[in-house]
């Protein structure tokens, strides 16, 4: 993994952590975002922690950018785990939109923080402690007041439609597969479909996808 913020101390922190664990190691670090994409590049980290806020490029844009340039090289791209320092910063919106599979406080606690990157690199995204919902519905109601956006619900078949809005309230596989008595299979199946019709890339995508366009009243 890799490890990019513009503090050292932060970045020697990390570094003890991280490197006491057998499982995990760091291949690089960096203090802006210019240098993460040369890191991303040049190393192909499984993990990247990224800081937001840093100077010569943030973390948004290079997240963005990493994450475009493993898609037109047709790579794997690193799991990316964007670093805050307020539960309901702004920019995690921006970085979950740019591909970010999750982010955490930099407040977190040490365990919380291993726990987090295993996640993430076992596939799933993760959180800080709180709810995911409620920061992009205050990223909504700072957004300019429109209706729901039903015309994206048009690229969804009627049962992608009931997957979707189950996955942007927050439900797991299992749950929905209950709610729509189905199999964890089926609902697998619908979930990926609906991720490459939205052209969106992870659930928590998704989540901010659905807050954005007012879709989850409907």
């Amino acid at each position: 993994m890799t490890l990019v913020d513009d503090q050292h101390l932060f970045r020697a922190g990390i570094r003890m952590l991280v490197e006491s664990q057998d499982d995990m190691g760091l291949v690089g670090e960096a203090s802006d975002g210019k240098q993460a994409i040369e890191l991303a590049i040049e190393h192909r980290p499984d993990v990247m922690l990224m800081d937001l806020r840093m100077p010569v490029m943030d973390g948004i844009e290079a997240t963005r950018q990493i994450v475009q340039h493993a898609i037109d090289a047709g790579t794997d791209k690193p799991k990316i785990i964007a670093l805050t320092t307020f539960n309901r910063d702004q920019a995690v919106v921006q970085a979950v939109q740019a591909g970010a599979s999750g982010y955490l406080l930099k407040s977190a606690e040490p365990e919380f923080l291993l726990a987090a990157i295993r996640t993430v690199h076992s596939g799933y995204s993760v959180i800080a402690p709180g709810s995911i919902h409620s920061l992009f519905e205050h990223a909504a109601r700072n957004a300019p007041a429109i209706g729901p956006d039903l015309s994206v619900l048009d690229l969804l078949s009627v049962r992608e439609r009931d997957v979707f809005l189950l996955a942007a309230k927050g439900l797991s596989n299992g749950e929905m597969a209950q709610s729509l008595f189905v199999s964890e299979a089926t609902i697998k199946s619908h979930l990926r479909s609906v991720l490459d019709k939205l052209e969106l890339r992870t659930r928590l995508q998704l989540v901010a996808f659905a807050h954005e366009r007012r879709l989850l009243g409907t």
